[in-house]
């Protein structure tokens, strides 16, 4: 379908979300970054370190309160604009029953938040 955005596809919305996060590579690499945006299915974080699309990792999340893990893969990533961030999105592998609890949590904060003057993030990325 030509034309259409990936925002249009996006079947869950993303709305704006900041929080601490470590990604852990398979290799045991770990990497610090930011959370800016958080969906059902996925997040947009904030690295100084770009990591390759598709690679797998283990992702956690805490926002001062609540902390969740979870299985993640880079879905695609945008350079800082010279400012030595690269933005990534991270689709979520399969949550763990435990973990879901905290993530639908935020959501719901999150969405009862949202009003006509606040809306859900409008990027041009699935996740």
């Amino acid at each position: 379908m030509a034309g259409l955005t990936y925002a249009a596809k996006r079947v869950n919305p993303r709305f704006p979300f900041f929080a601490d996060a470590e990604l852990t590579l398979r290799d045991g690499t770990w990497i610090p970054a930011q959370l800016s945006e958080l969906s059902a299915r996925g997040c947009y974080i904030d690295t100084l370190q770009p990591i390759a699309v598709g690679t797998e990792l283990h992702l956690s999340i805490c926002d001062g309160l609540s902390t969740c893990e979870l299985p993640g893969k880079v879905i695609y990533k945008h350079s800082g604009g010279g400012l030595g961030v690269v933005g990534m999105g991270v689709v979520f592998g399969e949550v763990p029953a435990e973990q879901q609890p905290a993530i639908e949590g935020w959501l719901r904060h999150l969405a009862g938040n949202c009003t006509n003057s606040a809306t859900p993030a409008d990027s041009q990325t699935i996740a």
